[in-house]
């Protein structure tokens, strides 16, 4: 019977691994590899962000109930500030993790606290297709991967001229849009140069939208529309009043707090 058996290298062997190679690309990204607050997250999100947010622009959420704590995810979110990137990550109550220029990387202190909570290079004149596989690799580890719906800062907070990357995102990676909306941010911080207004900023988070069914344009354009349907409808509602956070999540989370 030597011989017989099947060897590292031969045929067999290596037809088995294309075979299992196709059939974890088509797997979704697994549950089990979401990725944990790391300790610098946890310190800069109840040291730094906390007060900032909680304190200072008297922040508050509604519809945390929506945001699943487990596998990756696509948050999808209108664009008023450079305030927006810290305070949703903490808002969420897990990490999210952001695209930020290549040369952030290497600023002694900030390049390991940004890496730390979960933001990744792109290149100065990237092209699109390489900043869409890279956001792709971080759905693939599990992450919950921010993305600005319309691209740039927009001057009245609102979404206006919304891009399909997000869309293209979910449906290569196969996990939900979740919808959120940021009010005010762009009047505490805008893109006008008025300097820092310690207003209210609030955080509405939606229900999430499925993956578009492929990544023809129209699957992807719907998708979009539906995105910026919820976040403009969730914008329109106004500052939170009243007690409206969602309920207490499982221990290990980082839940906003009342």
């Amino acid at each position: 019977m030597s011989g017989s058996g099947l060897r590292p290298g031969s045929r067999p062997v290596n037809a088995v691994k294309r075979v299992w190679q196709r059939r974890r690309r088509r797997e979704p990204p697994a549950l089990i590899r979401t990725p944990r607050p790391s300790l610098t997250y946890r310190l800069i999100s109840y040291l730094l962000v906390f007060p900032v947010f909680r304190l200072l622009f008297r922040g508050r959420t509604a519809g945390n109930a929506n945001v699943p704590l487990e596998g990756a995810l696509v948050v999808v979110a209108n664009h008023g500030s450079h305030l927006d990137p810290p305070l949703l990550g903490h808002a969420l109550g897990r990490p999210v993790a952001f695209m930020a220029k290549a040369e952030l990387f290497a600023v002694p202190l900030l390049g390991p606290i940004i890496r730390a909570c979960g933001a990744y290079p792109v290149s100065r004149g990237a092209s699109d297709r390489e900043a869409i596989r890279t956001a792709t690799d971080r759905l693939e580890e599990g992450w919950a991967t921010g993305v600005f719906i319309d691209g740039t800062r927009q001057a009245d907070g609102r979404v206006n001229n919304p891009q399909a990357g997000a869309a293209l995102l979910a449906a290569r990676a196969g996990v939900p849009l979740l919808p959120v909306a940021i009010i005010n941010s762009h009047r505490a911080l805008g893109p006008g140069g008025q300097g820092l207004r310690l207003v209210p900023v609030h955080i509405r988070i939606g229900t999430p939208v499925p993956p578009p069914a492929s990544r023809r344009r129209p699957d992807l354009d719907r998708a979009t529309a539906a995105v910026q349907e919820q976040i403009n409808a969730l914008l329109d509602q106004g500052l939170i009043q009243g007690r409206q956070l969602g309920p207490a999540r499982r221990a290990g989370a980082l839940p906003p707090s009342p």
